[in-house]
């Protein structure tokens, strides 16, 4: 008899008990037995067995409409030594466990890909790609799961936010998650109609000054005022702070690192940072704005999935188990064109690092070159038109050839 070991790393994301409660259904009407590891590997890593429940029909009846996670996760990394990885296989094994899907983003696809290397063929590895984030190297157009949950909620908060600055005439600065990619920024951002959402993807590669980000902020209040509007929302990638020039890091230094040694980002006080400088620039040349600030992530991962979600997380959890029992291995699931295809880890391992790709916003296609075509930034047309520059430049408490030098470079 099969045994499947089902796990979940990293943050949540809507969708996790639909890849949970599908993986299982299927493995069972196989006539596997389904054991589902509690909170990720941090108990397999210490070499305990016993945080583990067999999952049975009825246990995962319709969780697929659930948010959050039935077998809980965390942020246990076993690769950080060769003690806890080796510890995970032997309590895998003890546990009877021959074929195993994870569930989570990239760090937990690199956990899976050194679980299955470890197992040396002993432990078949299935990786289901999960995370708000969509940074996951998949195919073009193709979101990880929870994407568009996540993206469906914060688009409903931004709406809300500026209809409130709309009514009270303020400007708001929201911060999003996404560590790496600004893909939830951006699809929130254009999805709700923000006046302007800035992401780490359209900055020259390398560090990003923080100036250069206010100035483009500002850029957007100053051209909202130019037409008689004091009202908008910014949305900003939380991944900006990541990239921020060493220069800049002083809002950094105190910010702990999570197991896999990333910057909390959550607890970098970006938009107040941000909403600050903006403010404090205008108001040193007579132009006064009220602001607020707000970040929205924790809020959306364990939301109620979507319909897409749901069925896009079911495909995906019966894949997986498709695959394993088809004789594939060490393969992370994806499903392309209605097809489950498994796409094998080494083809997801950066060359250098050695760790799983992680995918961008390509400031090149059209998605980006869209959202940027309906935002209203300071564009170099602006600059060129006299017209346009000088009632710019009022609204910024400059004259025309300080508007253009200050904002020319963005």
């Amino acid at each position: 008899m099969a045994t499947f070991g089902i796990l979940v790393g990293g943050g949540p994301a809507p969708g996790i008990n639909g890849v949970i409660g599908a993986a299982a259904s299927v493995a069972l009407s196989r006539g596997a037995r389904v054991i589902g590891c509690l909170d990720g590997f941090q108990w397999l890593m210490a070499g305990d067995g016993s945080q583990v429940r067999e999952l049975t029909r009825d246990d995962v009846a319709e969780i697929h409409l659930r948010g959050g996670s039935i077998l809980r996760t965390s942020r246990a990394n076993p690769t950080k030594q060769a003690a806890s990885l080796a510890n995970v296989v032997k309590t895998l094994r003890g546990l009877g466990v021959d074929h195993l899907i994870t569930i989570g983003g990239d760090d937990t696809a690199f956990s899976a890909r050194r679980v299955a290397e470890e197992a040396a063929g002993a432990i078949r590895v299935a990786h289901v790609p999960k995370t708000i984030d969509n940074d996951l190297p998949l195919p073009a157009g193709i979101p990880t799961f929870g994407y568009e949950t996540a993206r469906e909620q914060a688009a409903t908060l931004v709406e809300n936010l500026l209809e409130d600055c709309r009514t009270t005439s303020r400007w708001f600065f929201v911060v999003l998650m996404g560590r790496k990619s600004g893909s939830l920024a951006l699809g929130t951002g254009k999805a709700a109609g923000a006046p302007i959402t800035v992401i780490p993807e359209e900055f020259p590669a390398g560090a990003i000054r923080l100036e250069d980000v206010v100035r483009t902020l500002e850029g957007a209040v100053v051209k909202r005022l130019a037409r008689g509007r004091r009202d908008g929302v910014a949305v900003i990638a939380e991944g900006i702070a990541e990239r921020l020039d060493p220069s800049d890091l002083e809002l950094l230094k105190d910010v702990p690192h999570d197991e896999h040694g990333h910057i909390r980002l959550a607890e970098v006080p970006l938009g107040k940072v941000l909403r600050h400088a903006v403010a404090d620039a205008l108001a040193a040349r007579g132009v006064k704005i009220a602001t607020g600030e707000k970040d929205i992530g924790y809020e959306l991962r364990c939301a109620k999935p979507t319909a897409f979600d749901r069925d896009y997380t079911r495909d995906l959890g019966a894949g997986a188990v498709f695959a394993l029992l088809g004789g594939e291995a060490n393969v992370l699931i994806t499903r392309q064109a209605e097809r489950i295809v498994p796409v094998p880890f080494a083809e997801l391992q950066d060359a250098e690092t050695g760790k799983t790709r992680v995918r961008d916003v390509d400031p090149s296609h059209d998605w980006f070159r869209t959202a940027r075509a309906l935002q209203e930034r300071v564009e170099r047309e602006d600059l060129d038109d006299p017209q346009r520059l000088a009632a710019i430049a009022k609204a910024a408490g400059l004259s025309p050839d300080e508007a253009r030098q200050r904002y020319a470079p963005i």
